[in-house]
């Protein structure tokens, strides 16, 4: 029997729609539960670590997103085809949140005038170093990010891509024409596409 399974998280793209693209490939039914802020106090004592997203797998919760897209990549053959390219899978995606970690701290500094010497030191330094990186490793493996083929990796590209876009416009990808390509390959996916075509419209 295949397993019931349950993704709780705010009414936003966020750290959950990695999971949700995994979903929506693969094919996979699921409860797409959005909790309102007003409810997440009382939720939030229920959760294993008071965090979200949580997946609840046939009544069992477990958190942490990438730990939880890892799990369902290796359920639907998206971790690579080998224990070598699982790893540079997860290499990369934990690159990618150091990345990812860095424009957090930047979206949410208070001070405007630390908010845009931050903004100057990750255009001109962080953003180029890893993105170029990235740029180099799409291009090495045929236009996908491991092993020449899709893998959950590639949508935790896709998704940060959509956001990074967003917030620093269309043309911050102009110098990274395999990494755009990439997102637009995962986009274009019919299974993806269905799932875009219905997602609810969030802030982020």
């Amino acid at each position: 029997m295949a397993p019931s399974y349950k993704l709780i998280y705010f009414n936003a793209r966020g750290k959950a729609e990695l999971i949700r693209f995994i979903f929506a490939y693969a094919g996979v039914d699921y409860e797409d539960e959005r909790i309102s802020q007003d409810k997440w106090p009382e939720l939030k004592r229920k959760m294993p670590f008071g965090m979200l997203p949580v997946l609840e797998i046939d009544g069992k919760l477990v958190g942490q997103s990438n730990s939880i897209a890892r799990y369902l990549a290796k359920q639907y053959g998206l971790a690579g085809r080998d224990e070598w390219e699982s790893l540079q899978c997860d290499m990369l995606v934990d690159t990618l949140t150091d990345l990812k970690q860095e424009l957090f701290q930047y979206r949410m500094e208070p001070d405007q005038f630390k908010k845009e010497e931050k903004k100057v030191v990750l255009m001109k330094e962080k953003i180029p170093f890893y993105l170029s990186k990235f740029e180099k490793v799409v291009t090495e493996n045929r236009g996908f990010s491991v092993g020449g083929a899709l893998t959950w990796t590639d949508f935790v590209f896709a998704v940060s891509l959509e956001n990074f876009e967003l917030i620093f416009g269309k043309e911050s990808l102009d110098r990274y024409p395999s990494l755009r390509a990439l997102k637009e390959k995962v986009f274009s996916l019919p299974s993806i596409q269905e799932w875009l075509q219905k997602r609810p419209a969030t802030d982020f």
